[in-house]
C-alpha cells in the first residue's frame, strides 16, 4: 500500500486545459473549462461555443469553394441614354493646377512636388513632353540668374489651383434647343 497519492487522485491542481482556457483570449473558452462540476452555464457556453466555431468553418469553407472555382464574368452590358437629363456633370481635367498659371517661383519651390522638376530643379525626362509646353516650361525654370521669394501654399493653391466658376457650364436654353449642340462648344473632347 502506497502512502503517497498519485497527482491525479485527489489533486486541486488544475489541469492544463484550464490553465490554457483561464490564460486564452479565445472568446468564450475559460468559461467552458472551469473548474468544478458540469453546470448549465457551461453547456450553454460549449454550445455558443462549438455553434460559432461551426458556423464560422461552414461560411470560410464556402468562401474558398467560391474562390478556387474561378468565377468571371465577361458579358458586359452598355445602355445609350438617348436623352440627358441636365444639369449633367462631367469632370475631366485631372491636373490640380494650371499650368499656365506658374510662375518661376512656383516652380523653385514646388516644382519636384508638382513632378516638373527633379531634385536639381532640371526637367525630367524633357524627350516625354509635349514641345510646347517643353519651351514653356524651360523659360520658367530657368534659375540661372533668379533670386527666389518667399512662398506660401495657400496662396499657391488659390492662385493656381481650379476655380469651380472656370469650369461650370451652364445651360439656359428653351425645350427646343438639344443638348448636342453643347458638344460643340467643348474642346477638350470630354462627354458624358
Amino acid at each position: 500500500m502506497d502512502l503517497k497519492e498519485s497527482p491525479s487522485e485527489g489533486s486541486l491542481q488544475p489541469s492544463s486545459i484550464q490553465i490554457f482556457a483561464n490564460s486564452s483570449t479565445l472568446h468564450g473558452i475559460r468559461h467552458i473549462f472551469v473548474y468544478g462540476p458540469l453546470t448549465i452555464r457551461r453547456v450553454l457556453w460549449a454550445v455558443a461555443f462549438v455553434g460559432s466555431l461551426g458556423l464560422l468553418l461552414v461560411e470560410s469553407s464556402e468562401r474558398v469553394s467560391y474562390y478556387f472555382s474561378y468565377q468571371h464574368v465577361t458579358k458586359v452590358d452598355e445602355v445609350v441614354a438617348q436623352s440627358l437629363v441636365f444639369p449633367a456633370v462631367t469632370l475631366c481635367n485631372l491636373n490640380g493646377f494650371r499650368f499656365s498659371r506658374l510662375t518661376t517661383n512656383d516652380l523653385y519651390h514646388a516644382g519636384e512636388l508638382l513632378a516638373l522638376l527633379d531634385v536639381n530643379l532640371q526637367i525630367p525626362d524633357p524627350h516625354l513632353a509635349d514641345p510646347t509646353v517643353l519651351e514653356a516650361l524651360r523659360q520658367k525654370a530657368n534659375f540661372k540668374h533668379y533670386k527666389p521669394k518667399q512662398f506660401s501654399m495657400l496662396e499657391f493653391l488659390h492662385r493656381v489651383g481650379h476655380d469651380l466658376k472656370d469650369m461650370m457650364l451652364y445651360w439656359k436654353a428653351d425645350k427646343a434647343s438639344t443638348p448636342e449642340k453643347l458638344e460643340e462648344t467643348v474642346e477638350a473632347g470630354c462627354s458624358e
